[in-house]
């Protein structure tokens, strides 16, 4: 058995795989410790929807990276083009009137290569017909920048990296945690591990942390993102505790990013307070509810707080979920009529997706436990109906602007009265995904101390990296994220250690 290392990469997850991939196409002795076993391995990349962005000018370029270039469909879809000068005004629409951070602008430039980078390894893509395109005059049109995802969503994107990794001779080892990191001479060399209930060490050149941010710690939720984020659901893994984040501080790791931000989503009220990788891929998304553009959002004292169509559901969910965990009991009623039922993505019809539905809107209405002010909501949902743009055509292909006209909080896209039943309520909440804020890492991946040099061995990658979103991100970048900033750790630790191949 190997008992030193070139490098040790701490997590499994998209970006941890990345890195170690990177490095071990360089010849570097890799090994990957996980505190998870085989089972529930993969971080928050194996609860994902698998999707990628990243720039491209058209379906050339997407050729490359598909698992089937000749499906017959290709030859009637129209993917468009999504521009550099597009990727950098959908992250600037997050960031508060922040200008680009360096790692927005890294993540742009570097998103297509990263990704063909991958695909390359045999990880491989297909466009997402079901969840981004709309087929319209026999032709299927994608919206909104996002366009291709793995097969089996994370899950398949988890094991497509494992298997690649793997076959350029890297090694795993599940169920073994990191503790802590060993520094000799001012350098990390290695970590400290527990088990099967055994403390141990394991020495390496260099060690790359991708083992997530603190998502999983209820206490550091409500510390560093605010109260009441104690009680938001996980979307992930119940491991992204924030271990890494500290074994960095302890070494005199530099914040970077913003702490108070997160990615959520809205989420079936009944969500397990952890994702669930037991469930077949197709169930575990099941519990996400990401049409509210279709419809209607009310929180329990009955109103309407955010406009449910201000753009593609790319770029608000994960704003939503965290306005939702600001609202009342952090809880909202998502609200549709059968005019859209065909529209709904399938989580909405999962045989466990929890909904109330009646034959009019007062008797759905009486039907909501928790709605504190139930007047108050046949008052909003009447004067929603009375100001939608009835002149404008219904489009969900684009932002059609049809819109209301004269509330105080409009509905700018997509706004249909509510009066076909049978109406349906889904109730919902927020579920966390990751964390934004971090630790700065150089152009090499290197770990940034306070001083502002970095700290000699250790590297990290992936949600762990702060300063790469703010309050929010477009839907699919996260993953690009991963990889851009795993590949590049692991070719600093690759370039750092300078060994050869073994």
């Amino acid at each position: 058995m190997q008992t030193e290392w070139d490098i040790i990469v701490v997590g499994s997850g998209n970006a941890a795989m990345s890195a170690a991939i990177a490095a071990r196409e360089q010849g570097r002795r890799v090994l990957i410790i996980e505190k998870a076993g085989p089972d529930l391995a993969g971080g928050n990349t194996a609860y994902t929807a698998g999707a990628m962005r990243f720039v491209y000018e058209g379906k050339n370029d997407l050729l490359p990276l598909l698992e089937d270039p000749h499906d017959p469909r290709l030859a009637r879809t129209e993917f468009g083009a999504y521009t550099a000068e597009r990727f950098a005004a959908d992250l600037l629409g997050f960031n508060d009137g922040r200008p680009l951070s360096r790692e927005q602008q890294t993540l742009i430039a570097e998103s297509y290569d990263a990704v063909r980078w991958l695909a390359s390894k045999g990880v491989k893509f297909e466009p997402i017909y079901a969840r981004q395109s709309y087929e319209k005059d026999g032709r299927f049109v994608f919206w909104g920048g996002l366009t291709l995802a793995t097969r089996d969503e994370g899950l398949g994107l988890v094991q497509a990296e494992r298997a690649a990794f793997k076959a350029l001779g890297g090694e795993i080892r599940f169920g073994c945690a990191a503790e802590d990191l060993i520094v000799e001479d001012g350098r990390v060399c290695g970590v400290r591990t527990h088990a099967a209930g055994e403390a141990g060490t394991i020495r390496a050149r260099a060690v790359i942390l991708g083992c997530g941010g603190f998502e999983s710690n209820p206490e550091l939720r409500a510390e560093l993102i605010g109260p009441g984020w104690e009680d938001a659901k996980v979307r992930g893994t119940p491991h992204n505790r924030g271990d890494g984040l500290a074994m960095a501080f302890r070494l005199g790791a530099r914040r970077h990013g913003f702490y108070g931000g997160c990615h959520a989503t809205p989420m079936d009220l009944y969500t397990p307070p952890y994702g669930n990788l037991a469930l077949p891929h197709l169930e575990r998304k099941h519990y996400r509810k990401i049409c509210y553009f279709l419809g209607v959002m009310i929180n329990a004292e009955g109103r309407r707080f955010v406009d449910e169509g201000r753009d593609f559901r790319n770029y608000t969910y994960a704003q939503f979920g965290r306005a939702i965990m600001e609202q009342p009991k952090h809880i909202a009623w998502q609200i549709f009529d059968s005019k859209v039922d065909s529209l709904l993505y399938s989580e909405y019809r999962f045989h466990d997706a929890h909904y109330v539905e009646a034959d009019t809107l007062d008797r759905l209405i009486d039907k909501l436990d928790g709605l504190n002010n139930k007047e108050q909501a046949r008052a909003t949902l009447a004067a929603f109906n009375a100001a939608v743009d009835e002149s404008v055509q219904f489009n969900p292909a684009a932002k059609d602007g049809r819109g209301t006209k004269g509330l105080d909080l409009p509905k700018s896209n997509w706004a249909q009265a509510l009066d076909t039943p049978p109406f349906k309520a889904y109730p919902v909440t927020g579920g966390i995904t990751f964390t934004y804020g971090g630790l700065e890492v150089d152009e090499a991946g290197a770990v940034i101390a306070e001083n502002g040099a970095p700290i000699p061995g250790l590297y990290a990658c992936g949600e762990i990296v702060g300063g790469v979103f703010f309050n929010g991100y477009p839907g699919g970048s996260g993953l690009t994220s991963g990889v851009v900033f795993g590949r590049r750790a692991g070719a600093g630790a690759a370039a750092q250690t300078g060994r050869g191949a073994s």
